[in-house]
């Protein structure tokens, strides 16, 4: 097979980051949609909402009030799936009947007081004060020697199980490497010991070079569609220099990244003009003390929605069972979305 027959041949793309492999069937985009749709109808934004646990001086839960905060927010989850204080214990029958306790913490960051902004409408100021938050809550938090991981995401939209609209993500900080850090964490340390180079400082000097997939680019990181890319519009955003965590991240490093992030999420709301669900996290070094010169900071973004903001992607059938498998090509997602406006949709009137 040469690389054309990549746009119109059925094959199968390898993720070195996990060591995981993804269908692709390219062909399969003329097929007629009879599948379930979503209903995107959303309630007029307002800046404030006296319902919304998490504006300004609301109660949460217990009758706990946030504070008049104007920048972001940070507070420990109050329905966490992680305690700090659960004790340590083992199930062991026949290594069959197998279960472990796992202590932690899980937090909330609020981006914004604003209870109607996302990261495409926040400024590049008011973003930098998130990856500010963000990179201090993972030093913080990293810094217990019973914590190992220090997961950053954002869920956004209903379709991804955000359960309210007001702008913010959530920390989960675990005591053992979650699967996916635990693989990517795996295939980073054997390529550094076979090549001496970080696997994704290589990766990203073929896309530079190629060009087919990639989206937004500044001096300091670089957006674009993963070559094993599952997801129709899953994309990955990568640091120039090869830093294990935003804690490293210089002063200037910090702007960029709240401007690339900005960027990125404009472009997702004008693909299909409206707010574009996803799941977006970080992946960093692990925080148990140890030396990661092999761990390179990126994060990842996993949208569900597929041709339309109606219709979306499900993992199901083969795709449970065997692998994943995608129809638009990692190519042609880019195209789209290299091809949106810079300037969001709604400022358009």
């Amino acid at each position: 097979m040469n690389f054309s027959d990549l746009t119109s041949q059925p094959h199968r793309r390898f993720n070195p980051l996990t060591r995981e492999w993804v269908l692709v069937s390219p062909h399969r985009t003329a097929r007629p949609w009879q599948g379930q749709t979503e209903d995107v109808a959303a309630a007029a934004p307002v800046t404030y909402d006296p319902s919304c646990y998490l504006c300004p001086g609301n109660l949460r839960a217990e009758g706990v009030a946030n504070p008049a905060y104007t920048g972001t927010f940070v507070f420990d989850n109050d329905f966490a799936a992680l305690r700090p204080d659960t004790p340590a214990e083992e199930i062991q029958e026949k290594g069959l009947l197998v279960a472990r306790s796992e202590a932690g913490r899980c937090r909330v960051v609020c981006f914004s007081p604003r209870h109607d902004l996302t990261m495409a409408r926040m400024g590049v100021a008011e973003l930098r004060q998130v990856v500010d938050t963000w990179a201090q809550e993972f030093s913080a938090l990293g810094s217990d020697p019973n914590i190992r991981s220090v997961q950053i995401f954002e869920n956004r939209g209903a379709m991804m199980g955000c359960s309210n609209s007001h702008p913010h993500g959530q920390i989960w900080a675990n005591e053992t490497l979650p699967n996916e850090l635990a693989k990517e964490a795996a295939a980073c340390r054997e390529y550094w010991q076979l090549r001496g180079a970080t696997l994704l400082h290589d990766y990203l000097q073929l896309e530079l070079e190629k060009k087919e997939r990639l989206l937004l680019a500044n001096d300091h990181f670089v957006w674009l569609v993963p070559f094993w890319a599952v997801w129709p519009f899953e994309t990955l955003l990568v640091s120039r220099r090869c830093v294990s965590a935003l804690d490293q991240l210089r002063d200037e490093e910090r702007t960029a990244l709240a401007e690339i992030l900005r960027q990125a999420a404009i472009r997702y709301d004008n693909l299909f003009r409206t707010p574009f669900p996803y799941t977006m996290g970080f992946h960093q070094r692990p925080t148990d003390g140890g030396d990661y010169p092999e761990f390179h900071l990126h994060a990842h973004f996993y949208p569900p929605l597929l041709r339309s903001a109606t219709i979306r992607k499900f993992m199901v059938g083969y795709e449970m069972l065997g692998m994943p498998q995608r129809d638009i090509t990692p190519e042609a997602a880019a195209r789209w979305l290299r091809e949106v406006p810079a300037r969001h949709y709604l400022n358009e009137r």
